[in-house]
């Protein structure tokens, strides 16, 4: 597994980590079967897990803590994020800061997390919705310097609004953010415009997530896929967004073959083609999956193969701006 420094954090992560919100957020998850999905993934190298108080209402953050204290001498990067407190997402720029993340908000979801962990001090604490007006408040600088000081952060983000990577740039000028997540893959190719390259400029990390387009940049997707519900994929895939969003990945799984790659080995290939991305975050549930990703680590597309993929970026408009 190879390795890349996140940021002025100064740690070297796994460039392929784990994305765990379908252990907590998601039907159908098995707490058993993660552990072994888990346990799996630290054999191959991965050690950056990504979670939030939100998947699972803490569920996701004890799968990870107990991960954690079984491999007491991998040294894991534990990650969380802070739930709004309008429990609204998106973040929206129309709600005062104070109804989405006042300062006592903050601290009160890391000392949940850190309990959930079972851990002193969370790796890396983020704010799970933004907009960039909320970038003057003094709240969350606050709270961010405040939590840093008592050892109870080592490091602090932001998880970008979908669709919407310039909408923190202003919250980089801080100087407080020392990662950025956000939706980056084959069709969501708009952080390399602007955002990458402040990132890079100013030693934050990148977290790359959604590398999959919530499922359909696997290919398995059919017009017929439907979820169980109460799970997210049936309001993202909602007619005609999945007939449309089939249309753009048939070509795209053509190519894959043609180039005698599964679809999911190429988009994980792609995004960590950018030399910004610190580390890509797969969600994975089933092993066979867990290890098929993190192979991809260190083998890179050609210069080809990559221009070919440019060619298949969507531009797409969040359905709460104008």
């Amino acid at each position: 597994m190879n390795t890349r420094r996140l940021g002025r954090l100064g740690r070297e992560v796994s460039e392929v980590g784990y994305g765990m919100w379908g252990m907590g957020g998601w039907t159908g998850s098995d707490d058993a079967a993660s552990a072994i999905a888990l346990d799996r993934a630290v054999e191959l190298g991965c050690n950056f897990f990504d979670t939030a108080w939100a998947y699972g209402e803490g569920r996701s953050e004890r799968l990870l803590g107990d991960l954690v204290r079984r491999h007491p001498g991998s040294k894991l990067l534990t990650a969380t994020k802070v739930p709004p407190k309008d429990r609204v997402w998106p973040g929206k720029g129309a709600t005062p800061v104070d109804r989405v993340f006042p300062y006592d908000h903050i601290v009160e979801y890391t000392d949940r997390s850190l309990k959930n962990l079972g851990t002193d001090a969370v790796d890396l604490q983020q704010l799970h919705v933004w907009d960039d007006c909320w970038a003057t408040d003094d709240g969350w600088k606050r709270a961010v310097e405040d939590l840093k000081q008592a050892g109870k952060i080592r490091a602090f983000g932001i998880s970008v609004n979908r669709w919407e990577p310039e909408n923190v740039l202003h919250a980089l000028e801080t100087n407080l953010v020392d990662t950025v997540q956000v939706v980056h893959n084959i069709f969501d190719q708009a952080p390399e415009d602007v955002l990458f390259e402040v990132c890079a400029r100013k030693g934050i990390g990148v977290i790359a997530r959604v590398p999959f387009d919530e499922g359909s940049l696997t290919g398995t997707l059919t017009p017929q896929s439907r979820w169980p519900d109460g799970d997210f994929r049936n309001i993202y895939f909602q007619p005609p967004k999945l007939e449309e969003t089939l249309a753009r990945v048939e070509p795209l799984t053509a190519l894959a073959d043609e180039w005698g790659e599964s679809l999911p080995s190429v988009a994980l290939r792609f995004i960590l083609a950018h030399p910004a991305v610190t580390t890509v975050i797969p969600g994975m549930r089933a092993l066979a999956n867990v290890e098929a990703n993190l192979s991809v680590s260190g083998k890179p597309l050609s210069a080809p193969q990559l221009a070919a993929l440019r060619g298949f970026r969507w531009d797409r408009q969040p359905d709460h701006r104008p």
